[in-house]
């Protein structure tokens, strides 16, 4: 035999000589949930080492990982069911849970890169990502709310903006938005293919924002479809994209790498709650080795072309000293 792999893989010297894919704190982003009050930090039942913070607590765990790090943050809020109404309009309130969250996070660690989600979901008291009218979600109305929200983003200081919406149009109409307000430079991590998944529960949970009634699968993609994804890759781009999204993530890596392979953009990946719970469940049971399983599934993600994780993971792997 002339062609023998397995020299390539005889010691671990010559294993990470010709590793093609690695991973580093600069590819992952922290997810991380707000709830108001003071001195509050609630662990998500379903979600075993992921909390709810309060703004002060917030800011010293975004600390702790900026001491790893970790520098990314993407911020998602637990809102009080009696401050939620048909429109979210306190989604664009100034001096909100979120917007507070925003401006304190840039204001004592300027370093820090924000993400900011953009979807009525959190605060509509109907639990749909757009406004609903005899149970459809109305699309081109919606979109007038997500850029007043995004807008108040940028104002707060947010770094890259995320629409999680799946409305049709809304990069287009955040991006000119942004642009006619002096926003040129805050960036646009576009949700572009957000399957309606079964993966979603423990993060609903974490925020309380499943829908009131119906589900979400007029404007969520159909997880059988992966052609569709180019049509709402090429959307995106021309309307101004700087990222294109997969979400979930390990149950589309098929999805992460057509979008890799056919865009010359960026693309992140969401290892979403339900991947994070069910493998954390096994790890719990002994049923898988700990470190070899999470750092193997956040690999699979930059196999797949990913530059961008979104993970619960994060700031785990950089504690345990596993990168």
């Amino acid at each position: 035999m002339l062609q023998r792999p397995r020299r390539n893989r005889k010691s671990a010297v010559i294993r990470d000589m010709i590793q093609e894919n690695h991973l580093s704190a600069a590819n992952l982003i922290f997810p991380l949930f707000i709830v108001d009050g003071q001195q509050q930090k609630t662990e998500v039942s379903s979600m075993p080492g992921i909390f709810r913070y309060s703004v002060d607590n917030l800011l010293r765990e975004v600390e702790s990982c900026l001491n790893l790090g970790l520098k990314a943050f993407d911020l998602f809020p637990n809102i009080d069911e009696s401050l939620k109404d048909k429109y979210a309009t306190v989604s664009y309130q100034k001096d909100s849970l979120y917007l507070r969250a925003i401006e304190q996070v840039k204001k004592y660690f300027p370093e820090a890169c924000v993400v900011t989600d953009v979807a009525m979901d959190p605060y509509s008291s109907d639990g749909h990502d757009g406004i609903v009218e005899d149970g459809e979600i109305l699309n081109d109305e919606t979109l007038e709310i997500l850029g007043k929200m995004a807008l108040a983003h940028a104002q707060a200081g947010a770094d890259i903006i995320a629409p999680s919406d799946m409305m049709d149009g809304r990069i287009g109409y955040i991006r000119e938005l942004l642009d006619t307000h002096g926003f040129k430079n805050v960036s646009l991590m576009s949700y572009t293919a957000k399957y309606a998944s079964a993966f979603y529960g423990p993060f609903r949970d974490a925020l309380n924002s499943a829908p009131k009634a119906g589900d979400k699968k007029t404007y969520q993609m159909n997880p059988a479809n992966s052609r569709e994804a180019l049509i709402e890759a090429q959307l995106d781009m021309e309307e101004g994209a700087d990222f294109l999204m997969v979400k979930p993530g390990l149950p589309y890596l098929d999805i992460i790498k057509l979008l890799h392979d056919n865009f010359d953009l960026p693309i992140a990946a969401y290892n979403v709650s339900g991947e994070y719970a069910m493998l954390k469940a096994a790890i719990r049971n002994g049923w898988l080795d700990e470190e070899r399983s999470i750092m193997e599934t956040l690999l699979s993600f930059r196999r797949a072309g990913a530059t961008s994780i979104l993970t619960y993971h994060a700031k785990e792997v950089l504690e345990k000293g596993w990168l």
